[in-house]
């Protein structure tokens, strides 16, 4: 498959790990983060890449960079068909909800919901110009308002809202070839999940790496997991 796809917060874990299988699937890849020697180190660790992968530096929390950024992607690639909104902060993991400081609800919805808004704002009008586009917001069981409970309160609220998001952005570019959709990878041996978790990163990033290669008449607006749709 060709194409050019964006991956946030692809320095390490499931972001590192869906670049690597989307450049297993022939696309062109951009990696992007906020620290641009630790997406270097994950560029080079992928091996020769042929110029087929770059990386990019890009703060999901400041516009400028996210502007920056994509005039670079086009500059080198022409276009992106594909974007996956990655980059997320786990803070605050085992506090009791009113105990939690205001800064850092403010600090998670600034990274995991109003970062993926904010390259949303960027990256998507000119897929549905062009009538070609695939959202994929990771999201997170945590944020599944059927089964939530007292987790990570900022991190569950915060990708709550991101599935909120999804939907509507979904339904704001119906029709344009433009398909958007939430992905719960799971609980995943990563930095943020664990050495015990029970999923691999190739688990976890499977069916980001399927929303994200879908065909024109594939979903949109859902929240999957396992390849399958869950309830919200």
């Amino acid at each position: 498959m060709s194409g050019v796809a964006v991956v946030t917060g692809a320095n390490r874990g499931i972001g590192l790990e869906t670049s690597r299988q989307l450049l297993d699937r022939g696309m062109r890849v951009v990696m992007t983060g906020r620290d641009e020697r630790a997406t270097e180190r994950a560029l080079r660790s992928l091996g020769d890449t042929r110029g087929e992968a770059i990386a990019a530096r890009m703060d999901v929390t400041d516009p400028a960079s996210i502007s920056a950024a994509y005039r670079t992607i086009v500059d080198r690639f022409g276009r992106v068909d594909v974007l996956v909104n990655n980059a997320a902060v786990l803070l605050f993991e085992d506090a009791d909800v009113l105990s939690i400081p205001q800064d850092g609800f403010r600090q998670t919805f600034e990274t995991n919901l109003f970062g993926v808004i904010e390259v949303c704002r960027v990256f998507v009008p000119p897929m549905a110009t062009r009538g070609y586009g695939r959202i994929v917001n990771v999201s997170s069981g945590a944020g599944q308002l059927a089964s939530m409970s007292t987790y990570a309160p900022a991190y569950s609220i915060s990708k709550a809202a991101v599935n909120a998001f999804t939907r509507i952005l979904a339904a704001t570019y119906a029709g344009r070839g433009v398909l958007a959709n939430a992905a719960d990878p799971g609980w995943v041996r990563t930095d943020m999940g664990g050495p015990s978790a029970p999923r691999s990163v190739q688990e976890g990033a499977d069916t980001i790496v399927w929303l994200a290669t879908l065909p024109d008449n594939g979903p949109t607006g859902g929240f999957f997991k396992d390849r399958r749709p869950v309830e919200w």
